[in-house]
């Protein structure tokens, strides 16, 4: 008792006597049992027979009697969410407080030597519970649907909306679709004459085929698509489809259905998109979703030109296609890191459908680049078809048959 005596005199000091319970009480949280720093300022006063200088037109020292006022906050809060028309189940508060509070408040604690419970944190408590109530929504420290900014500064109100996740799987039916929006290169997404001042390389992709239903349904700003792994431009996603998950920035509605929803999208993207098995995902699955490319097994088939005519029994020395040694293509050398990547392929198919074209089923470890295991690339890839067979080979098809995850 005689620490927490010693502790409110030097507050008292510094404040002149002029602070509020709460301001009071937080210096001795947690060494005070008690439902809230409010009855431990009480207590404080009370045992101690502390007799101090606020008078009725006297403010608290440290909040400027901020917690007096917390009302009216409320009421612009909510108003402003109201306005807003956003959907929401979970929500966090924060707050930006004047300089003058936080320097009282450290002031204060320097004093005592104690790191109490903070101001910002209490006035986020009690804002958070009384918006529970009212709102009939539930707070949530990792994952809040909404961020609500109570600026003390400017008694403004700002409101984040945080992203939603859709996962699923897109089939690509087409060639010559990119995965996701290709700037042009040579405005860099401005627009010229090149891209006919679309400011892209490709007129569409599947982000935006898939992204534009969604938009629409979720009110939100713009997306950001997240796929396990990437085919090229010209190489169609087929099977089960290949995992993605799309991010939706600032979405006012919330409640969607997605069986609805995907029937909207595969009506609209027919015979170029297909989605498939959508649902509602959290914001850790973004990065799970890119993680995985490398982690799979995928299944490709390609269709092979021979140069030169193969001998059927040639074939065979295919079956040596195991452990491949890949240096980084040239093709995609001015983006990727110049190194040796060892990937393995699980088990190959070939079918030769005339003298000089193969067809090849190729299911393999994810990251192995399959156009270059049937070249060579100059013979950066090791072994190869064109090395096994003594022949030049090139693919002149690819599809992706499977992605598992």
């Amino acid at each position: 008792m005689n620490n927490i005596k010693e502790k409110t005199q030097k507050i008292m000091e510094i404040t002149k006597g002029n602070i509020c319970n709460r301001c009071l009480g937080r210096n001795f949280y947690p060494q005070l049992q008690a439902n809230d720093n409010q009855e431990r300022g009480i207590y404080v006063k009370d045992v101690l027979k502390i007799a101090t200088a606020v008078q009725d037109e006297c403010a608290c020292q440290v909040c400027g009697d901020i917690f007096l006022k917390l009302e009216d906050h409320l009421e612009k809060i909510i108003t402003t969410i109201n306005n807003s028309k956003v959907e929401f189940e979970t929500f966090l508060v924060g707050c930006r407080l004047p300089s003058e509070i936080l320097e009282k408040e450290k002031e204060i604690q320097e004093k005592i030597e104690n790191n109490s419970d903070s101001i910002k944190k209490e006035i986020n408590r009690e804002l958070g519970k009384e918006l529970e109530n009212r709102l009939e929504r539930e707070v949530d420290f990792d994952n809040p649907n909404l961020v609500i900014m109570m600026d003390f500064t400017r008694d403004h109100v700002k409101l984040q909306i945080n992203p939603l996740f859709i996962e699923g799987r897109y089939r690509k039916l087409l060639r010559g679709i990119p995965q996701t929006r290709w700037p042009c290169r040579k405005c860099r997404g401005k627009g010229c004459e090149r891209c006919d001042f679309t400011g892209k390389m490709y007129p569409e992709s599947v982000e935006e085929l898939i992204a534009e239903r969604v938009l629409d349904a979720t009110e939100g700003q713009e997306s950001r698509f997240h796929g396990a792994g990437r085919e090229d431009v010209d190489v169609r996603m087929l099977g089960r489809g290949r995992p993605f998950v799309l991010e939706i920035k600032e979405p006012k509605v919330r409640e969607l259905n997605l069986e609805e929803l995907n029937s909207q999208i595969n009506q609209s993207c027919q015979g170029k998109v297909e989605v498939l098995d959508l649902k509602m995902v959290n914001k850790d699955r973004r990065s799970g979703i890119k993680a995985s490319s490398t982690e799979t097994y995928k299944t490709y088939r390609a269709l092979v030109e021979l140069e030169e005519e193969v001998d059927p029994d040639k074939l065979d020395d295919l079956n040596s296609l195991n452990i491949i040694k890949q240096r980084t293509p040239i093709r995609v050398s001015h983006r990727r890191a110049d190194k040796i990547r060892t990937r393995e392929v699980k088990e190959i198919q070939f079918n030769q459908l005339d003298a000089n074209h193969l067809e090849l089923v190729v299911n393999c470890e994810g990251g192995l680049y399959i156009k270059e295991l049937i070249s060579g690339d100059e013979n950066r890839t090791q072994p190869s078809v064109t090395s096994l067979l003594g022949i030049s080979a090139k693919c002149i098809e690819l599809d992706v048959l499977e992605v598992n995850i």
